[in-house]
């Protein structure tokens, strides 16, 4: 269930946002963001699998090893990626938590760091100089709404969600803001996203349950197939709230709290996705294990001729039927079956196109208006056994095109 998140944050008690405008980002507007803890969190962070990293993926990957439960704030700008910048882009990394960590009072190594932007230039340190200063006077309990703003890129909407939480013993708090919008493939995106939550959580607690969230979550989504080198999501926990989660029934709920706000987060992705005009769900079912099932839906979500057909409206179920085919799966295409449906539902339901691989007497325009629909259903039965998996993704229009085709003139 997701309909206890809501879209705003109002605060997480001892967490403050503050933005600033550096003109990092061409298109002007706030671009630095600083978020900061009243007292030393324990932290987690899950990072892109690209083997070309950025700079601050590389330093909060080193901080988070050293000392996973000494982090008071993270910043984060937008307009530069702070990739492929070498050795200086770690050290402008570095020099930048330094000076966030000087104007809230805590160690440089204290300070984690997020870019998102243009590959392969240096950030302008000067400018980040006079706009660090900036955010942290604009630190504020409510500065929710602003940071998820500042730190958006190619996006049109902010992401931004939150959770409350009641147990016997109090309550406690799990928000988070992300942004992306393209570059988004498995295995993490070109997304950037930070949770904080008041809650008391061991560091190693806090550090699976964000696996199995982003596993379940960030890792189920499909813009275009494509990596980016910043991916990073980082989840901060101050436990001021005096909630302990302290045992298996405290774990469970937690992790799945955090879970259905990862969810909410990433399927905001995927709506407001570079051009797209279409939200897909892909179910893989009938598989032999989970990997395969993943395989399968990855294979089918990151089709260019899958993707432009639901772009036209056009129920080419063939084009995904061939994609499973070629996924690296053993599949026996006699045993394939597929189902469309109009919205986001459980598999098997709505209109069935073909069963053991061949294609039912169904009506062209009944599955062509389904595959015009703005949000989408598609089943596919592998025929092989009781596993499954879910993806998230859109279809691919002119203008994601145009957009990709002028993002750095």
């Amino acid at each position: 269930m997701t309909d206890d998140i809501l879209r705003s944050i109002e605060s997480v008690p001892g967490f403050r946002a503050g933005v600033a405008e550096a003109g990092i980002r061409r298109t002007g507007g706030t671009d630095v963001t600083l978020i900061a803890s009243a007292v030393p969190c324990v932290a987690a962070g899950v990072f892109t699998t690209n083997k070309v990293y950025a700079a601050p993926v590389a330093l909060d990957r080193e901080l988070l090893a050293d000392h996973p439960e000494r982090i008071r704030a993270v910043l984060i700008n937008a307009g530069n990626a702070n990739a492929s910048t070498a050795e200086r882009g770690i050290q402008n990394a570095r020099q930048s938590a330094a000076w966030a960590a000087q104007h809230i009072g805590c160690a440089p190594d204290e300070v984690l760091v997020m870019s998102t932007g243009i590959i392969g230039l240096q950030l302008p340190m000067e400018k980040f100089a006079k706009a660090i200063p900036l955010a942290a006077q604009n630190l504020r309990a409510n500065g929710w709404d602003d940071a998820a703003h500042a730190i958006m890129t190619t996006d049109t909407l902010p992401k931004i969600a939150c959770i409350e939480v009641q147990g016997p013993d109090g309550g406690y708090t799990i928000a988070g803001i992300a942004k992306g919008a393209a570059m988004i493939a498995p295995n993490m995106a070109t997304m950037l996203c930070c949770i904080v939550t008041d809650a008391k959580v061991d560091q190693a607690v806090l550090a699976r349950a964000l696996r199995q969230a982003t596993n379940t979550t960030f890792n189920h989504i499909v813009v275009d197939g494509d990596m980016s080198t910043n991916d990073t999501v980082l989840a901060l926990a101050n436990g001021l709230s005096g909630v302990e989660i302290a045992n298996d029934a405290r774990r469970f709920v937690f992790t799945g709290a955090l879970y259905r706000l990862c969810k909410v987060l990433a399927q905001a992705m995927i709506r407001d996705a570079e051009g797209a005009s279409r939200f897909i769900t892909l179910h893989v079912v009938g598989c032999e294990n989970s990997e395969q099932a993943q395989r399968v839906a990855n294979t089918i979500a990151t089709s260019p001729l899958v993707k432009t057909a639901f772009y036209g409206g056009d129920a080419n179920w063939g084009r995904i039927l061939a994609a499973a085919g070629r996924s690296g799966v053993e599949l026996d295409q006699y045993k394939l079956s597929l189902w469309y449906e109009v919205g986001e539902k459980d598999p098997k339901g709505g209109l069935q196109l073909c069963a053991n691989g061949v294609p039912l007497d169904y009506a062209d325009g009944e599955a062509n208006a389904i595959a015009a629909s703005d949000e989408i259903t598609v089943t596919l039965d592998c025929g092989m056994g009781t596993d499954a998996a879910t993806v998230w993704t859109c279809d691919l229009t002119h203008d994601y095109v145009s957009m990709n085709g002028h993002y750095r003139t």
